[in-house]
């Protein structure tokens, strides 16, 4: 995109609107009905503006040996933050990103593509698909991580949330793999905790990535949920985290246990969306 000029489109799910950052060259916003969805530097794709995606990035990081290409499963595609990110960490990894949004995507496509001469766009496949029927459709133990961030408007789907689709996460990953997923609550954390166990009755290995000031209840907030079968390098993500910027906290083992409290795996019957974030939580400027 060589104009630094906002752009505005109807997609499907709402008003796209990509801006572009007044402090960095080639960078872009995108909101989807007022809402930030994904910030992207064309020129430096690691780096990644967003806390949580920040977060997401340091799991990616770590949990394989440094340039190990992976196999990846996107559910939310946005701008292609993530799956830019990978690419540029870990050339060679195979990804799948699964966007429901057609329009979306065309518009990403036309005004924030791969760079041509790259070959991230070739390893890079975007299918428009809702994310839990591509999931339920794709093959066993296909997947080295799978990353959710899929937000209907400013919340979590509810069909994202239930213990089917845990076990259907667990099914494509491969026996290391690893889930991530972006989560958003606030005290008395209903909804994060039903997530946490969720996942704990299908994974063996769970850690929470949140600010310390969203874990302690003073305000609403994202975290970031991982969960594997195998035990994770907590004590690098730690390191990393803490020394972030906006440093977070890496919660897991009994700690997280207690959290979690009483709270039930989510059946399909009393799935609900993630709860609304308050007014102005994530605005913008």
């Amino acid at each position: 995109m060589s104009d630094s000029i906002p752009v505005t489109r109807a997609v499907d799910h709402g008003t796209a609107k990509l801006m572009p950052d007044v402090d960095r060259e080639r960078a872009w916003l995108l909101t989807v009905d007022g809402a930030p969805q994904s910030y992207v530097d064309l020129d430096e794709p690691t780096h990644l503006e967003f806390e949580y995606t920040r977060r997401l990035g340091h799991v990616l990081d770590v949990l394989a040996a440094p340039g190990r290409p992976l196999d990846a499963l996107h559910l939310g595609g946005g701008a292609l933050t993530l799956p830019r990110y990978l690419a540029a960490t870990r050339p060679g990894s195979r990804q799948h990103v699964v966007e429901a949004d057609r329009g979306l995507s065309a518009l990403v496509a036309e005004h924030l593509p791969f760079p041509a001469d790259a070959d991230a766009d070739a390893h890079v496949t975007v299918h428009p698909a809702d994310a839990r029927a591509w999931l339920e459709a794709a093959p066993d133990a296909t997947a080295d991580v799978l990353v959710a961030d899929v937000f209907g408007g400013s919340q979590v789907p509810a069909h994202l949330t239930t213990l089917a689709y845990a076990r259907e996460a667990g099914r494509v990953l491969r026996a290391d793999g690893v889930y991530l997923a972006n989560l958003a609550d606030s005290a008395p954390f209903a909804f994060l905790r039903s997530q946490l166990a969720t996942f704990a009755a299908v994974f063996g290995e769970l850690a929470l990535v949140a600010e310390p000031a969203v874990l302690r209840g003073r305000r609403f907030g994202n975290a970031v949920l991982i969960a594997s079968h195998r035990p994770l390098d907590l004590t690098a993500l730690a390191r990393r985290t803490a020394s972030d910027p906006f440093p977070a906290r890496v919660e897991h083992g009994p700690a997280l246990r207690e959290f979690t409290g009483d709270a039930r795996p989510v059946g399909e019957t009393e799935a609900v969306a993630s709860p609304l974030p308050p007014a102005g939580a994530f605005g913008i400027g």
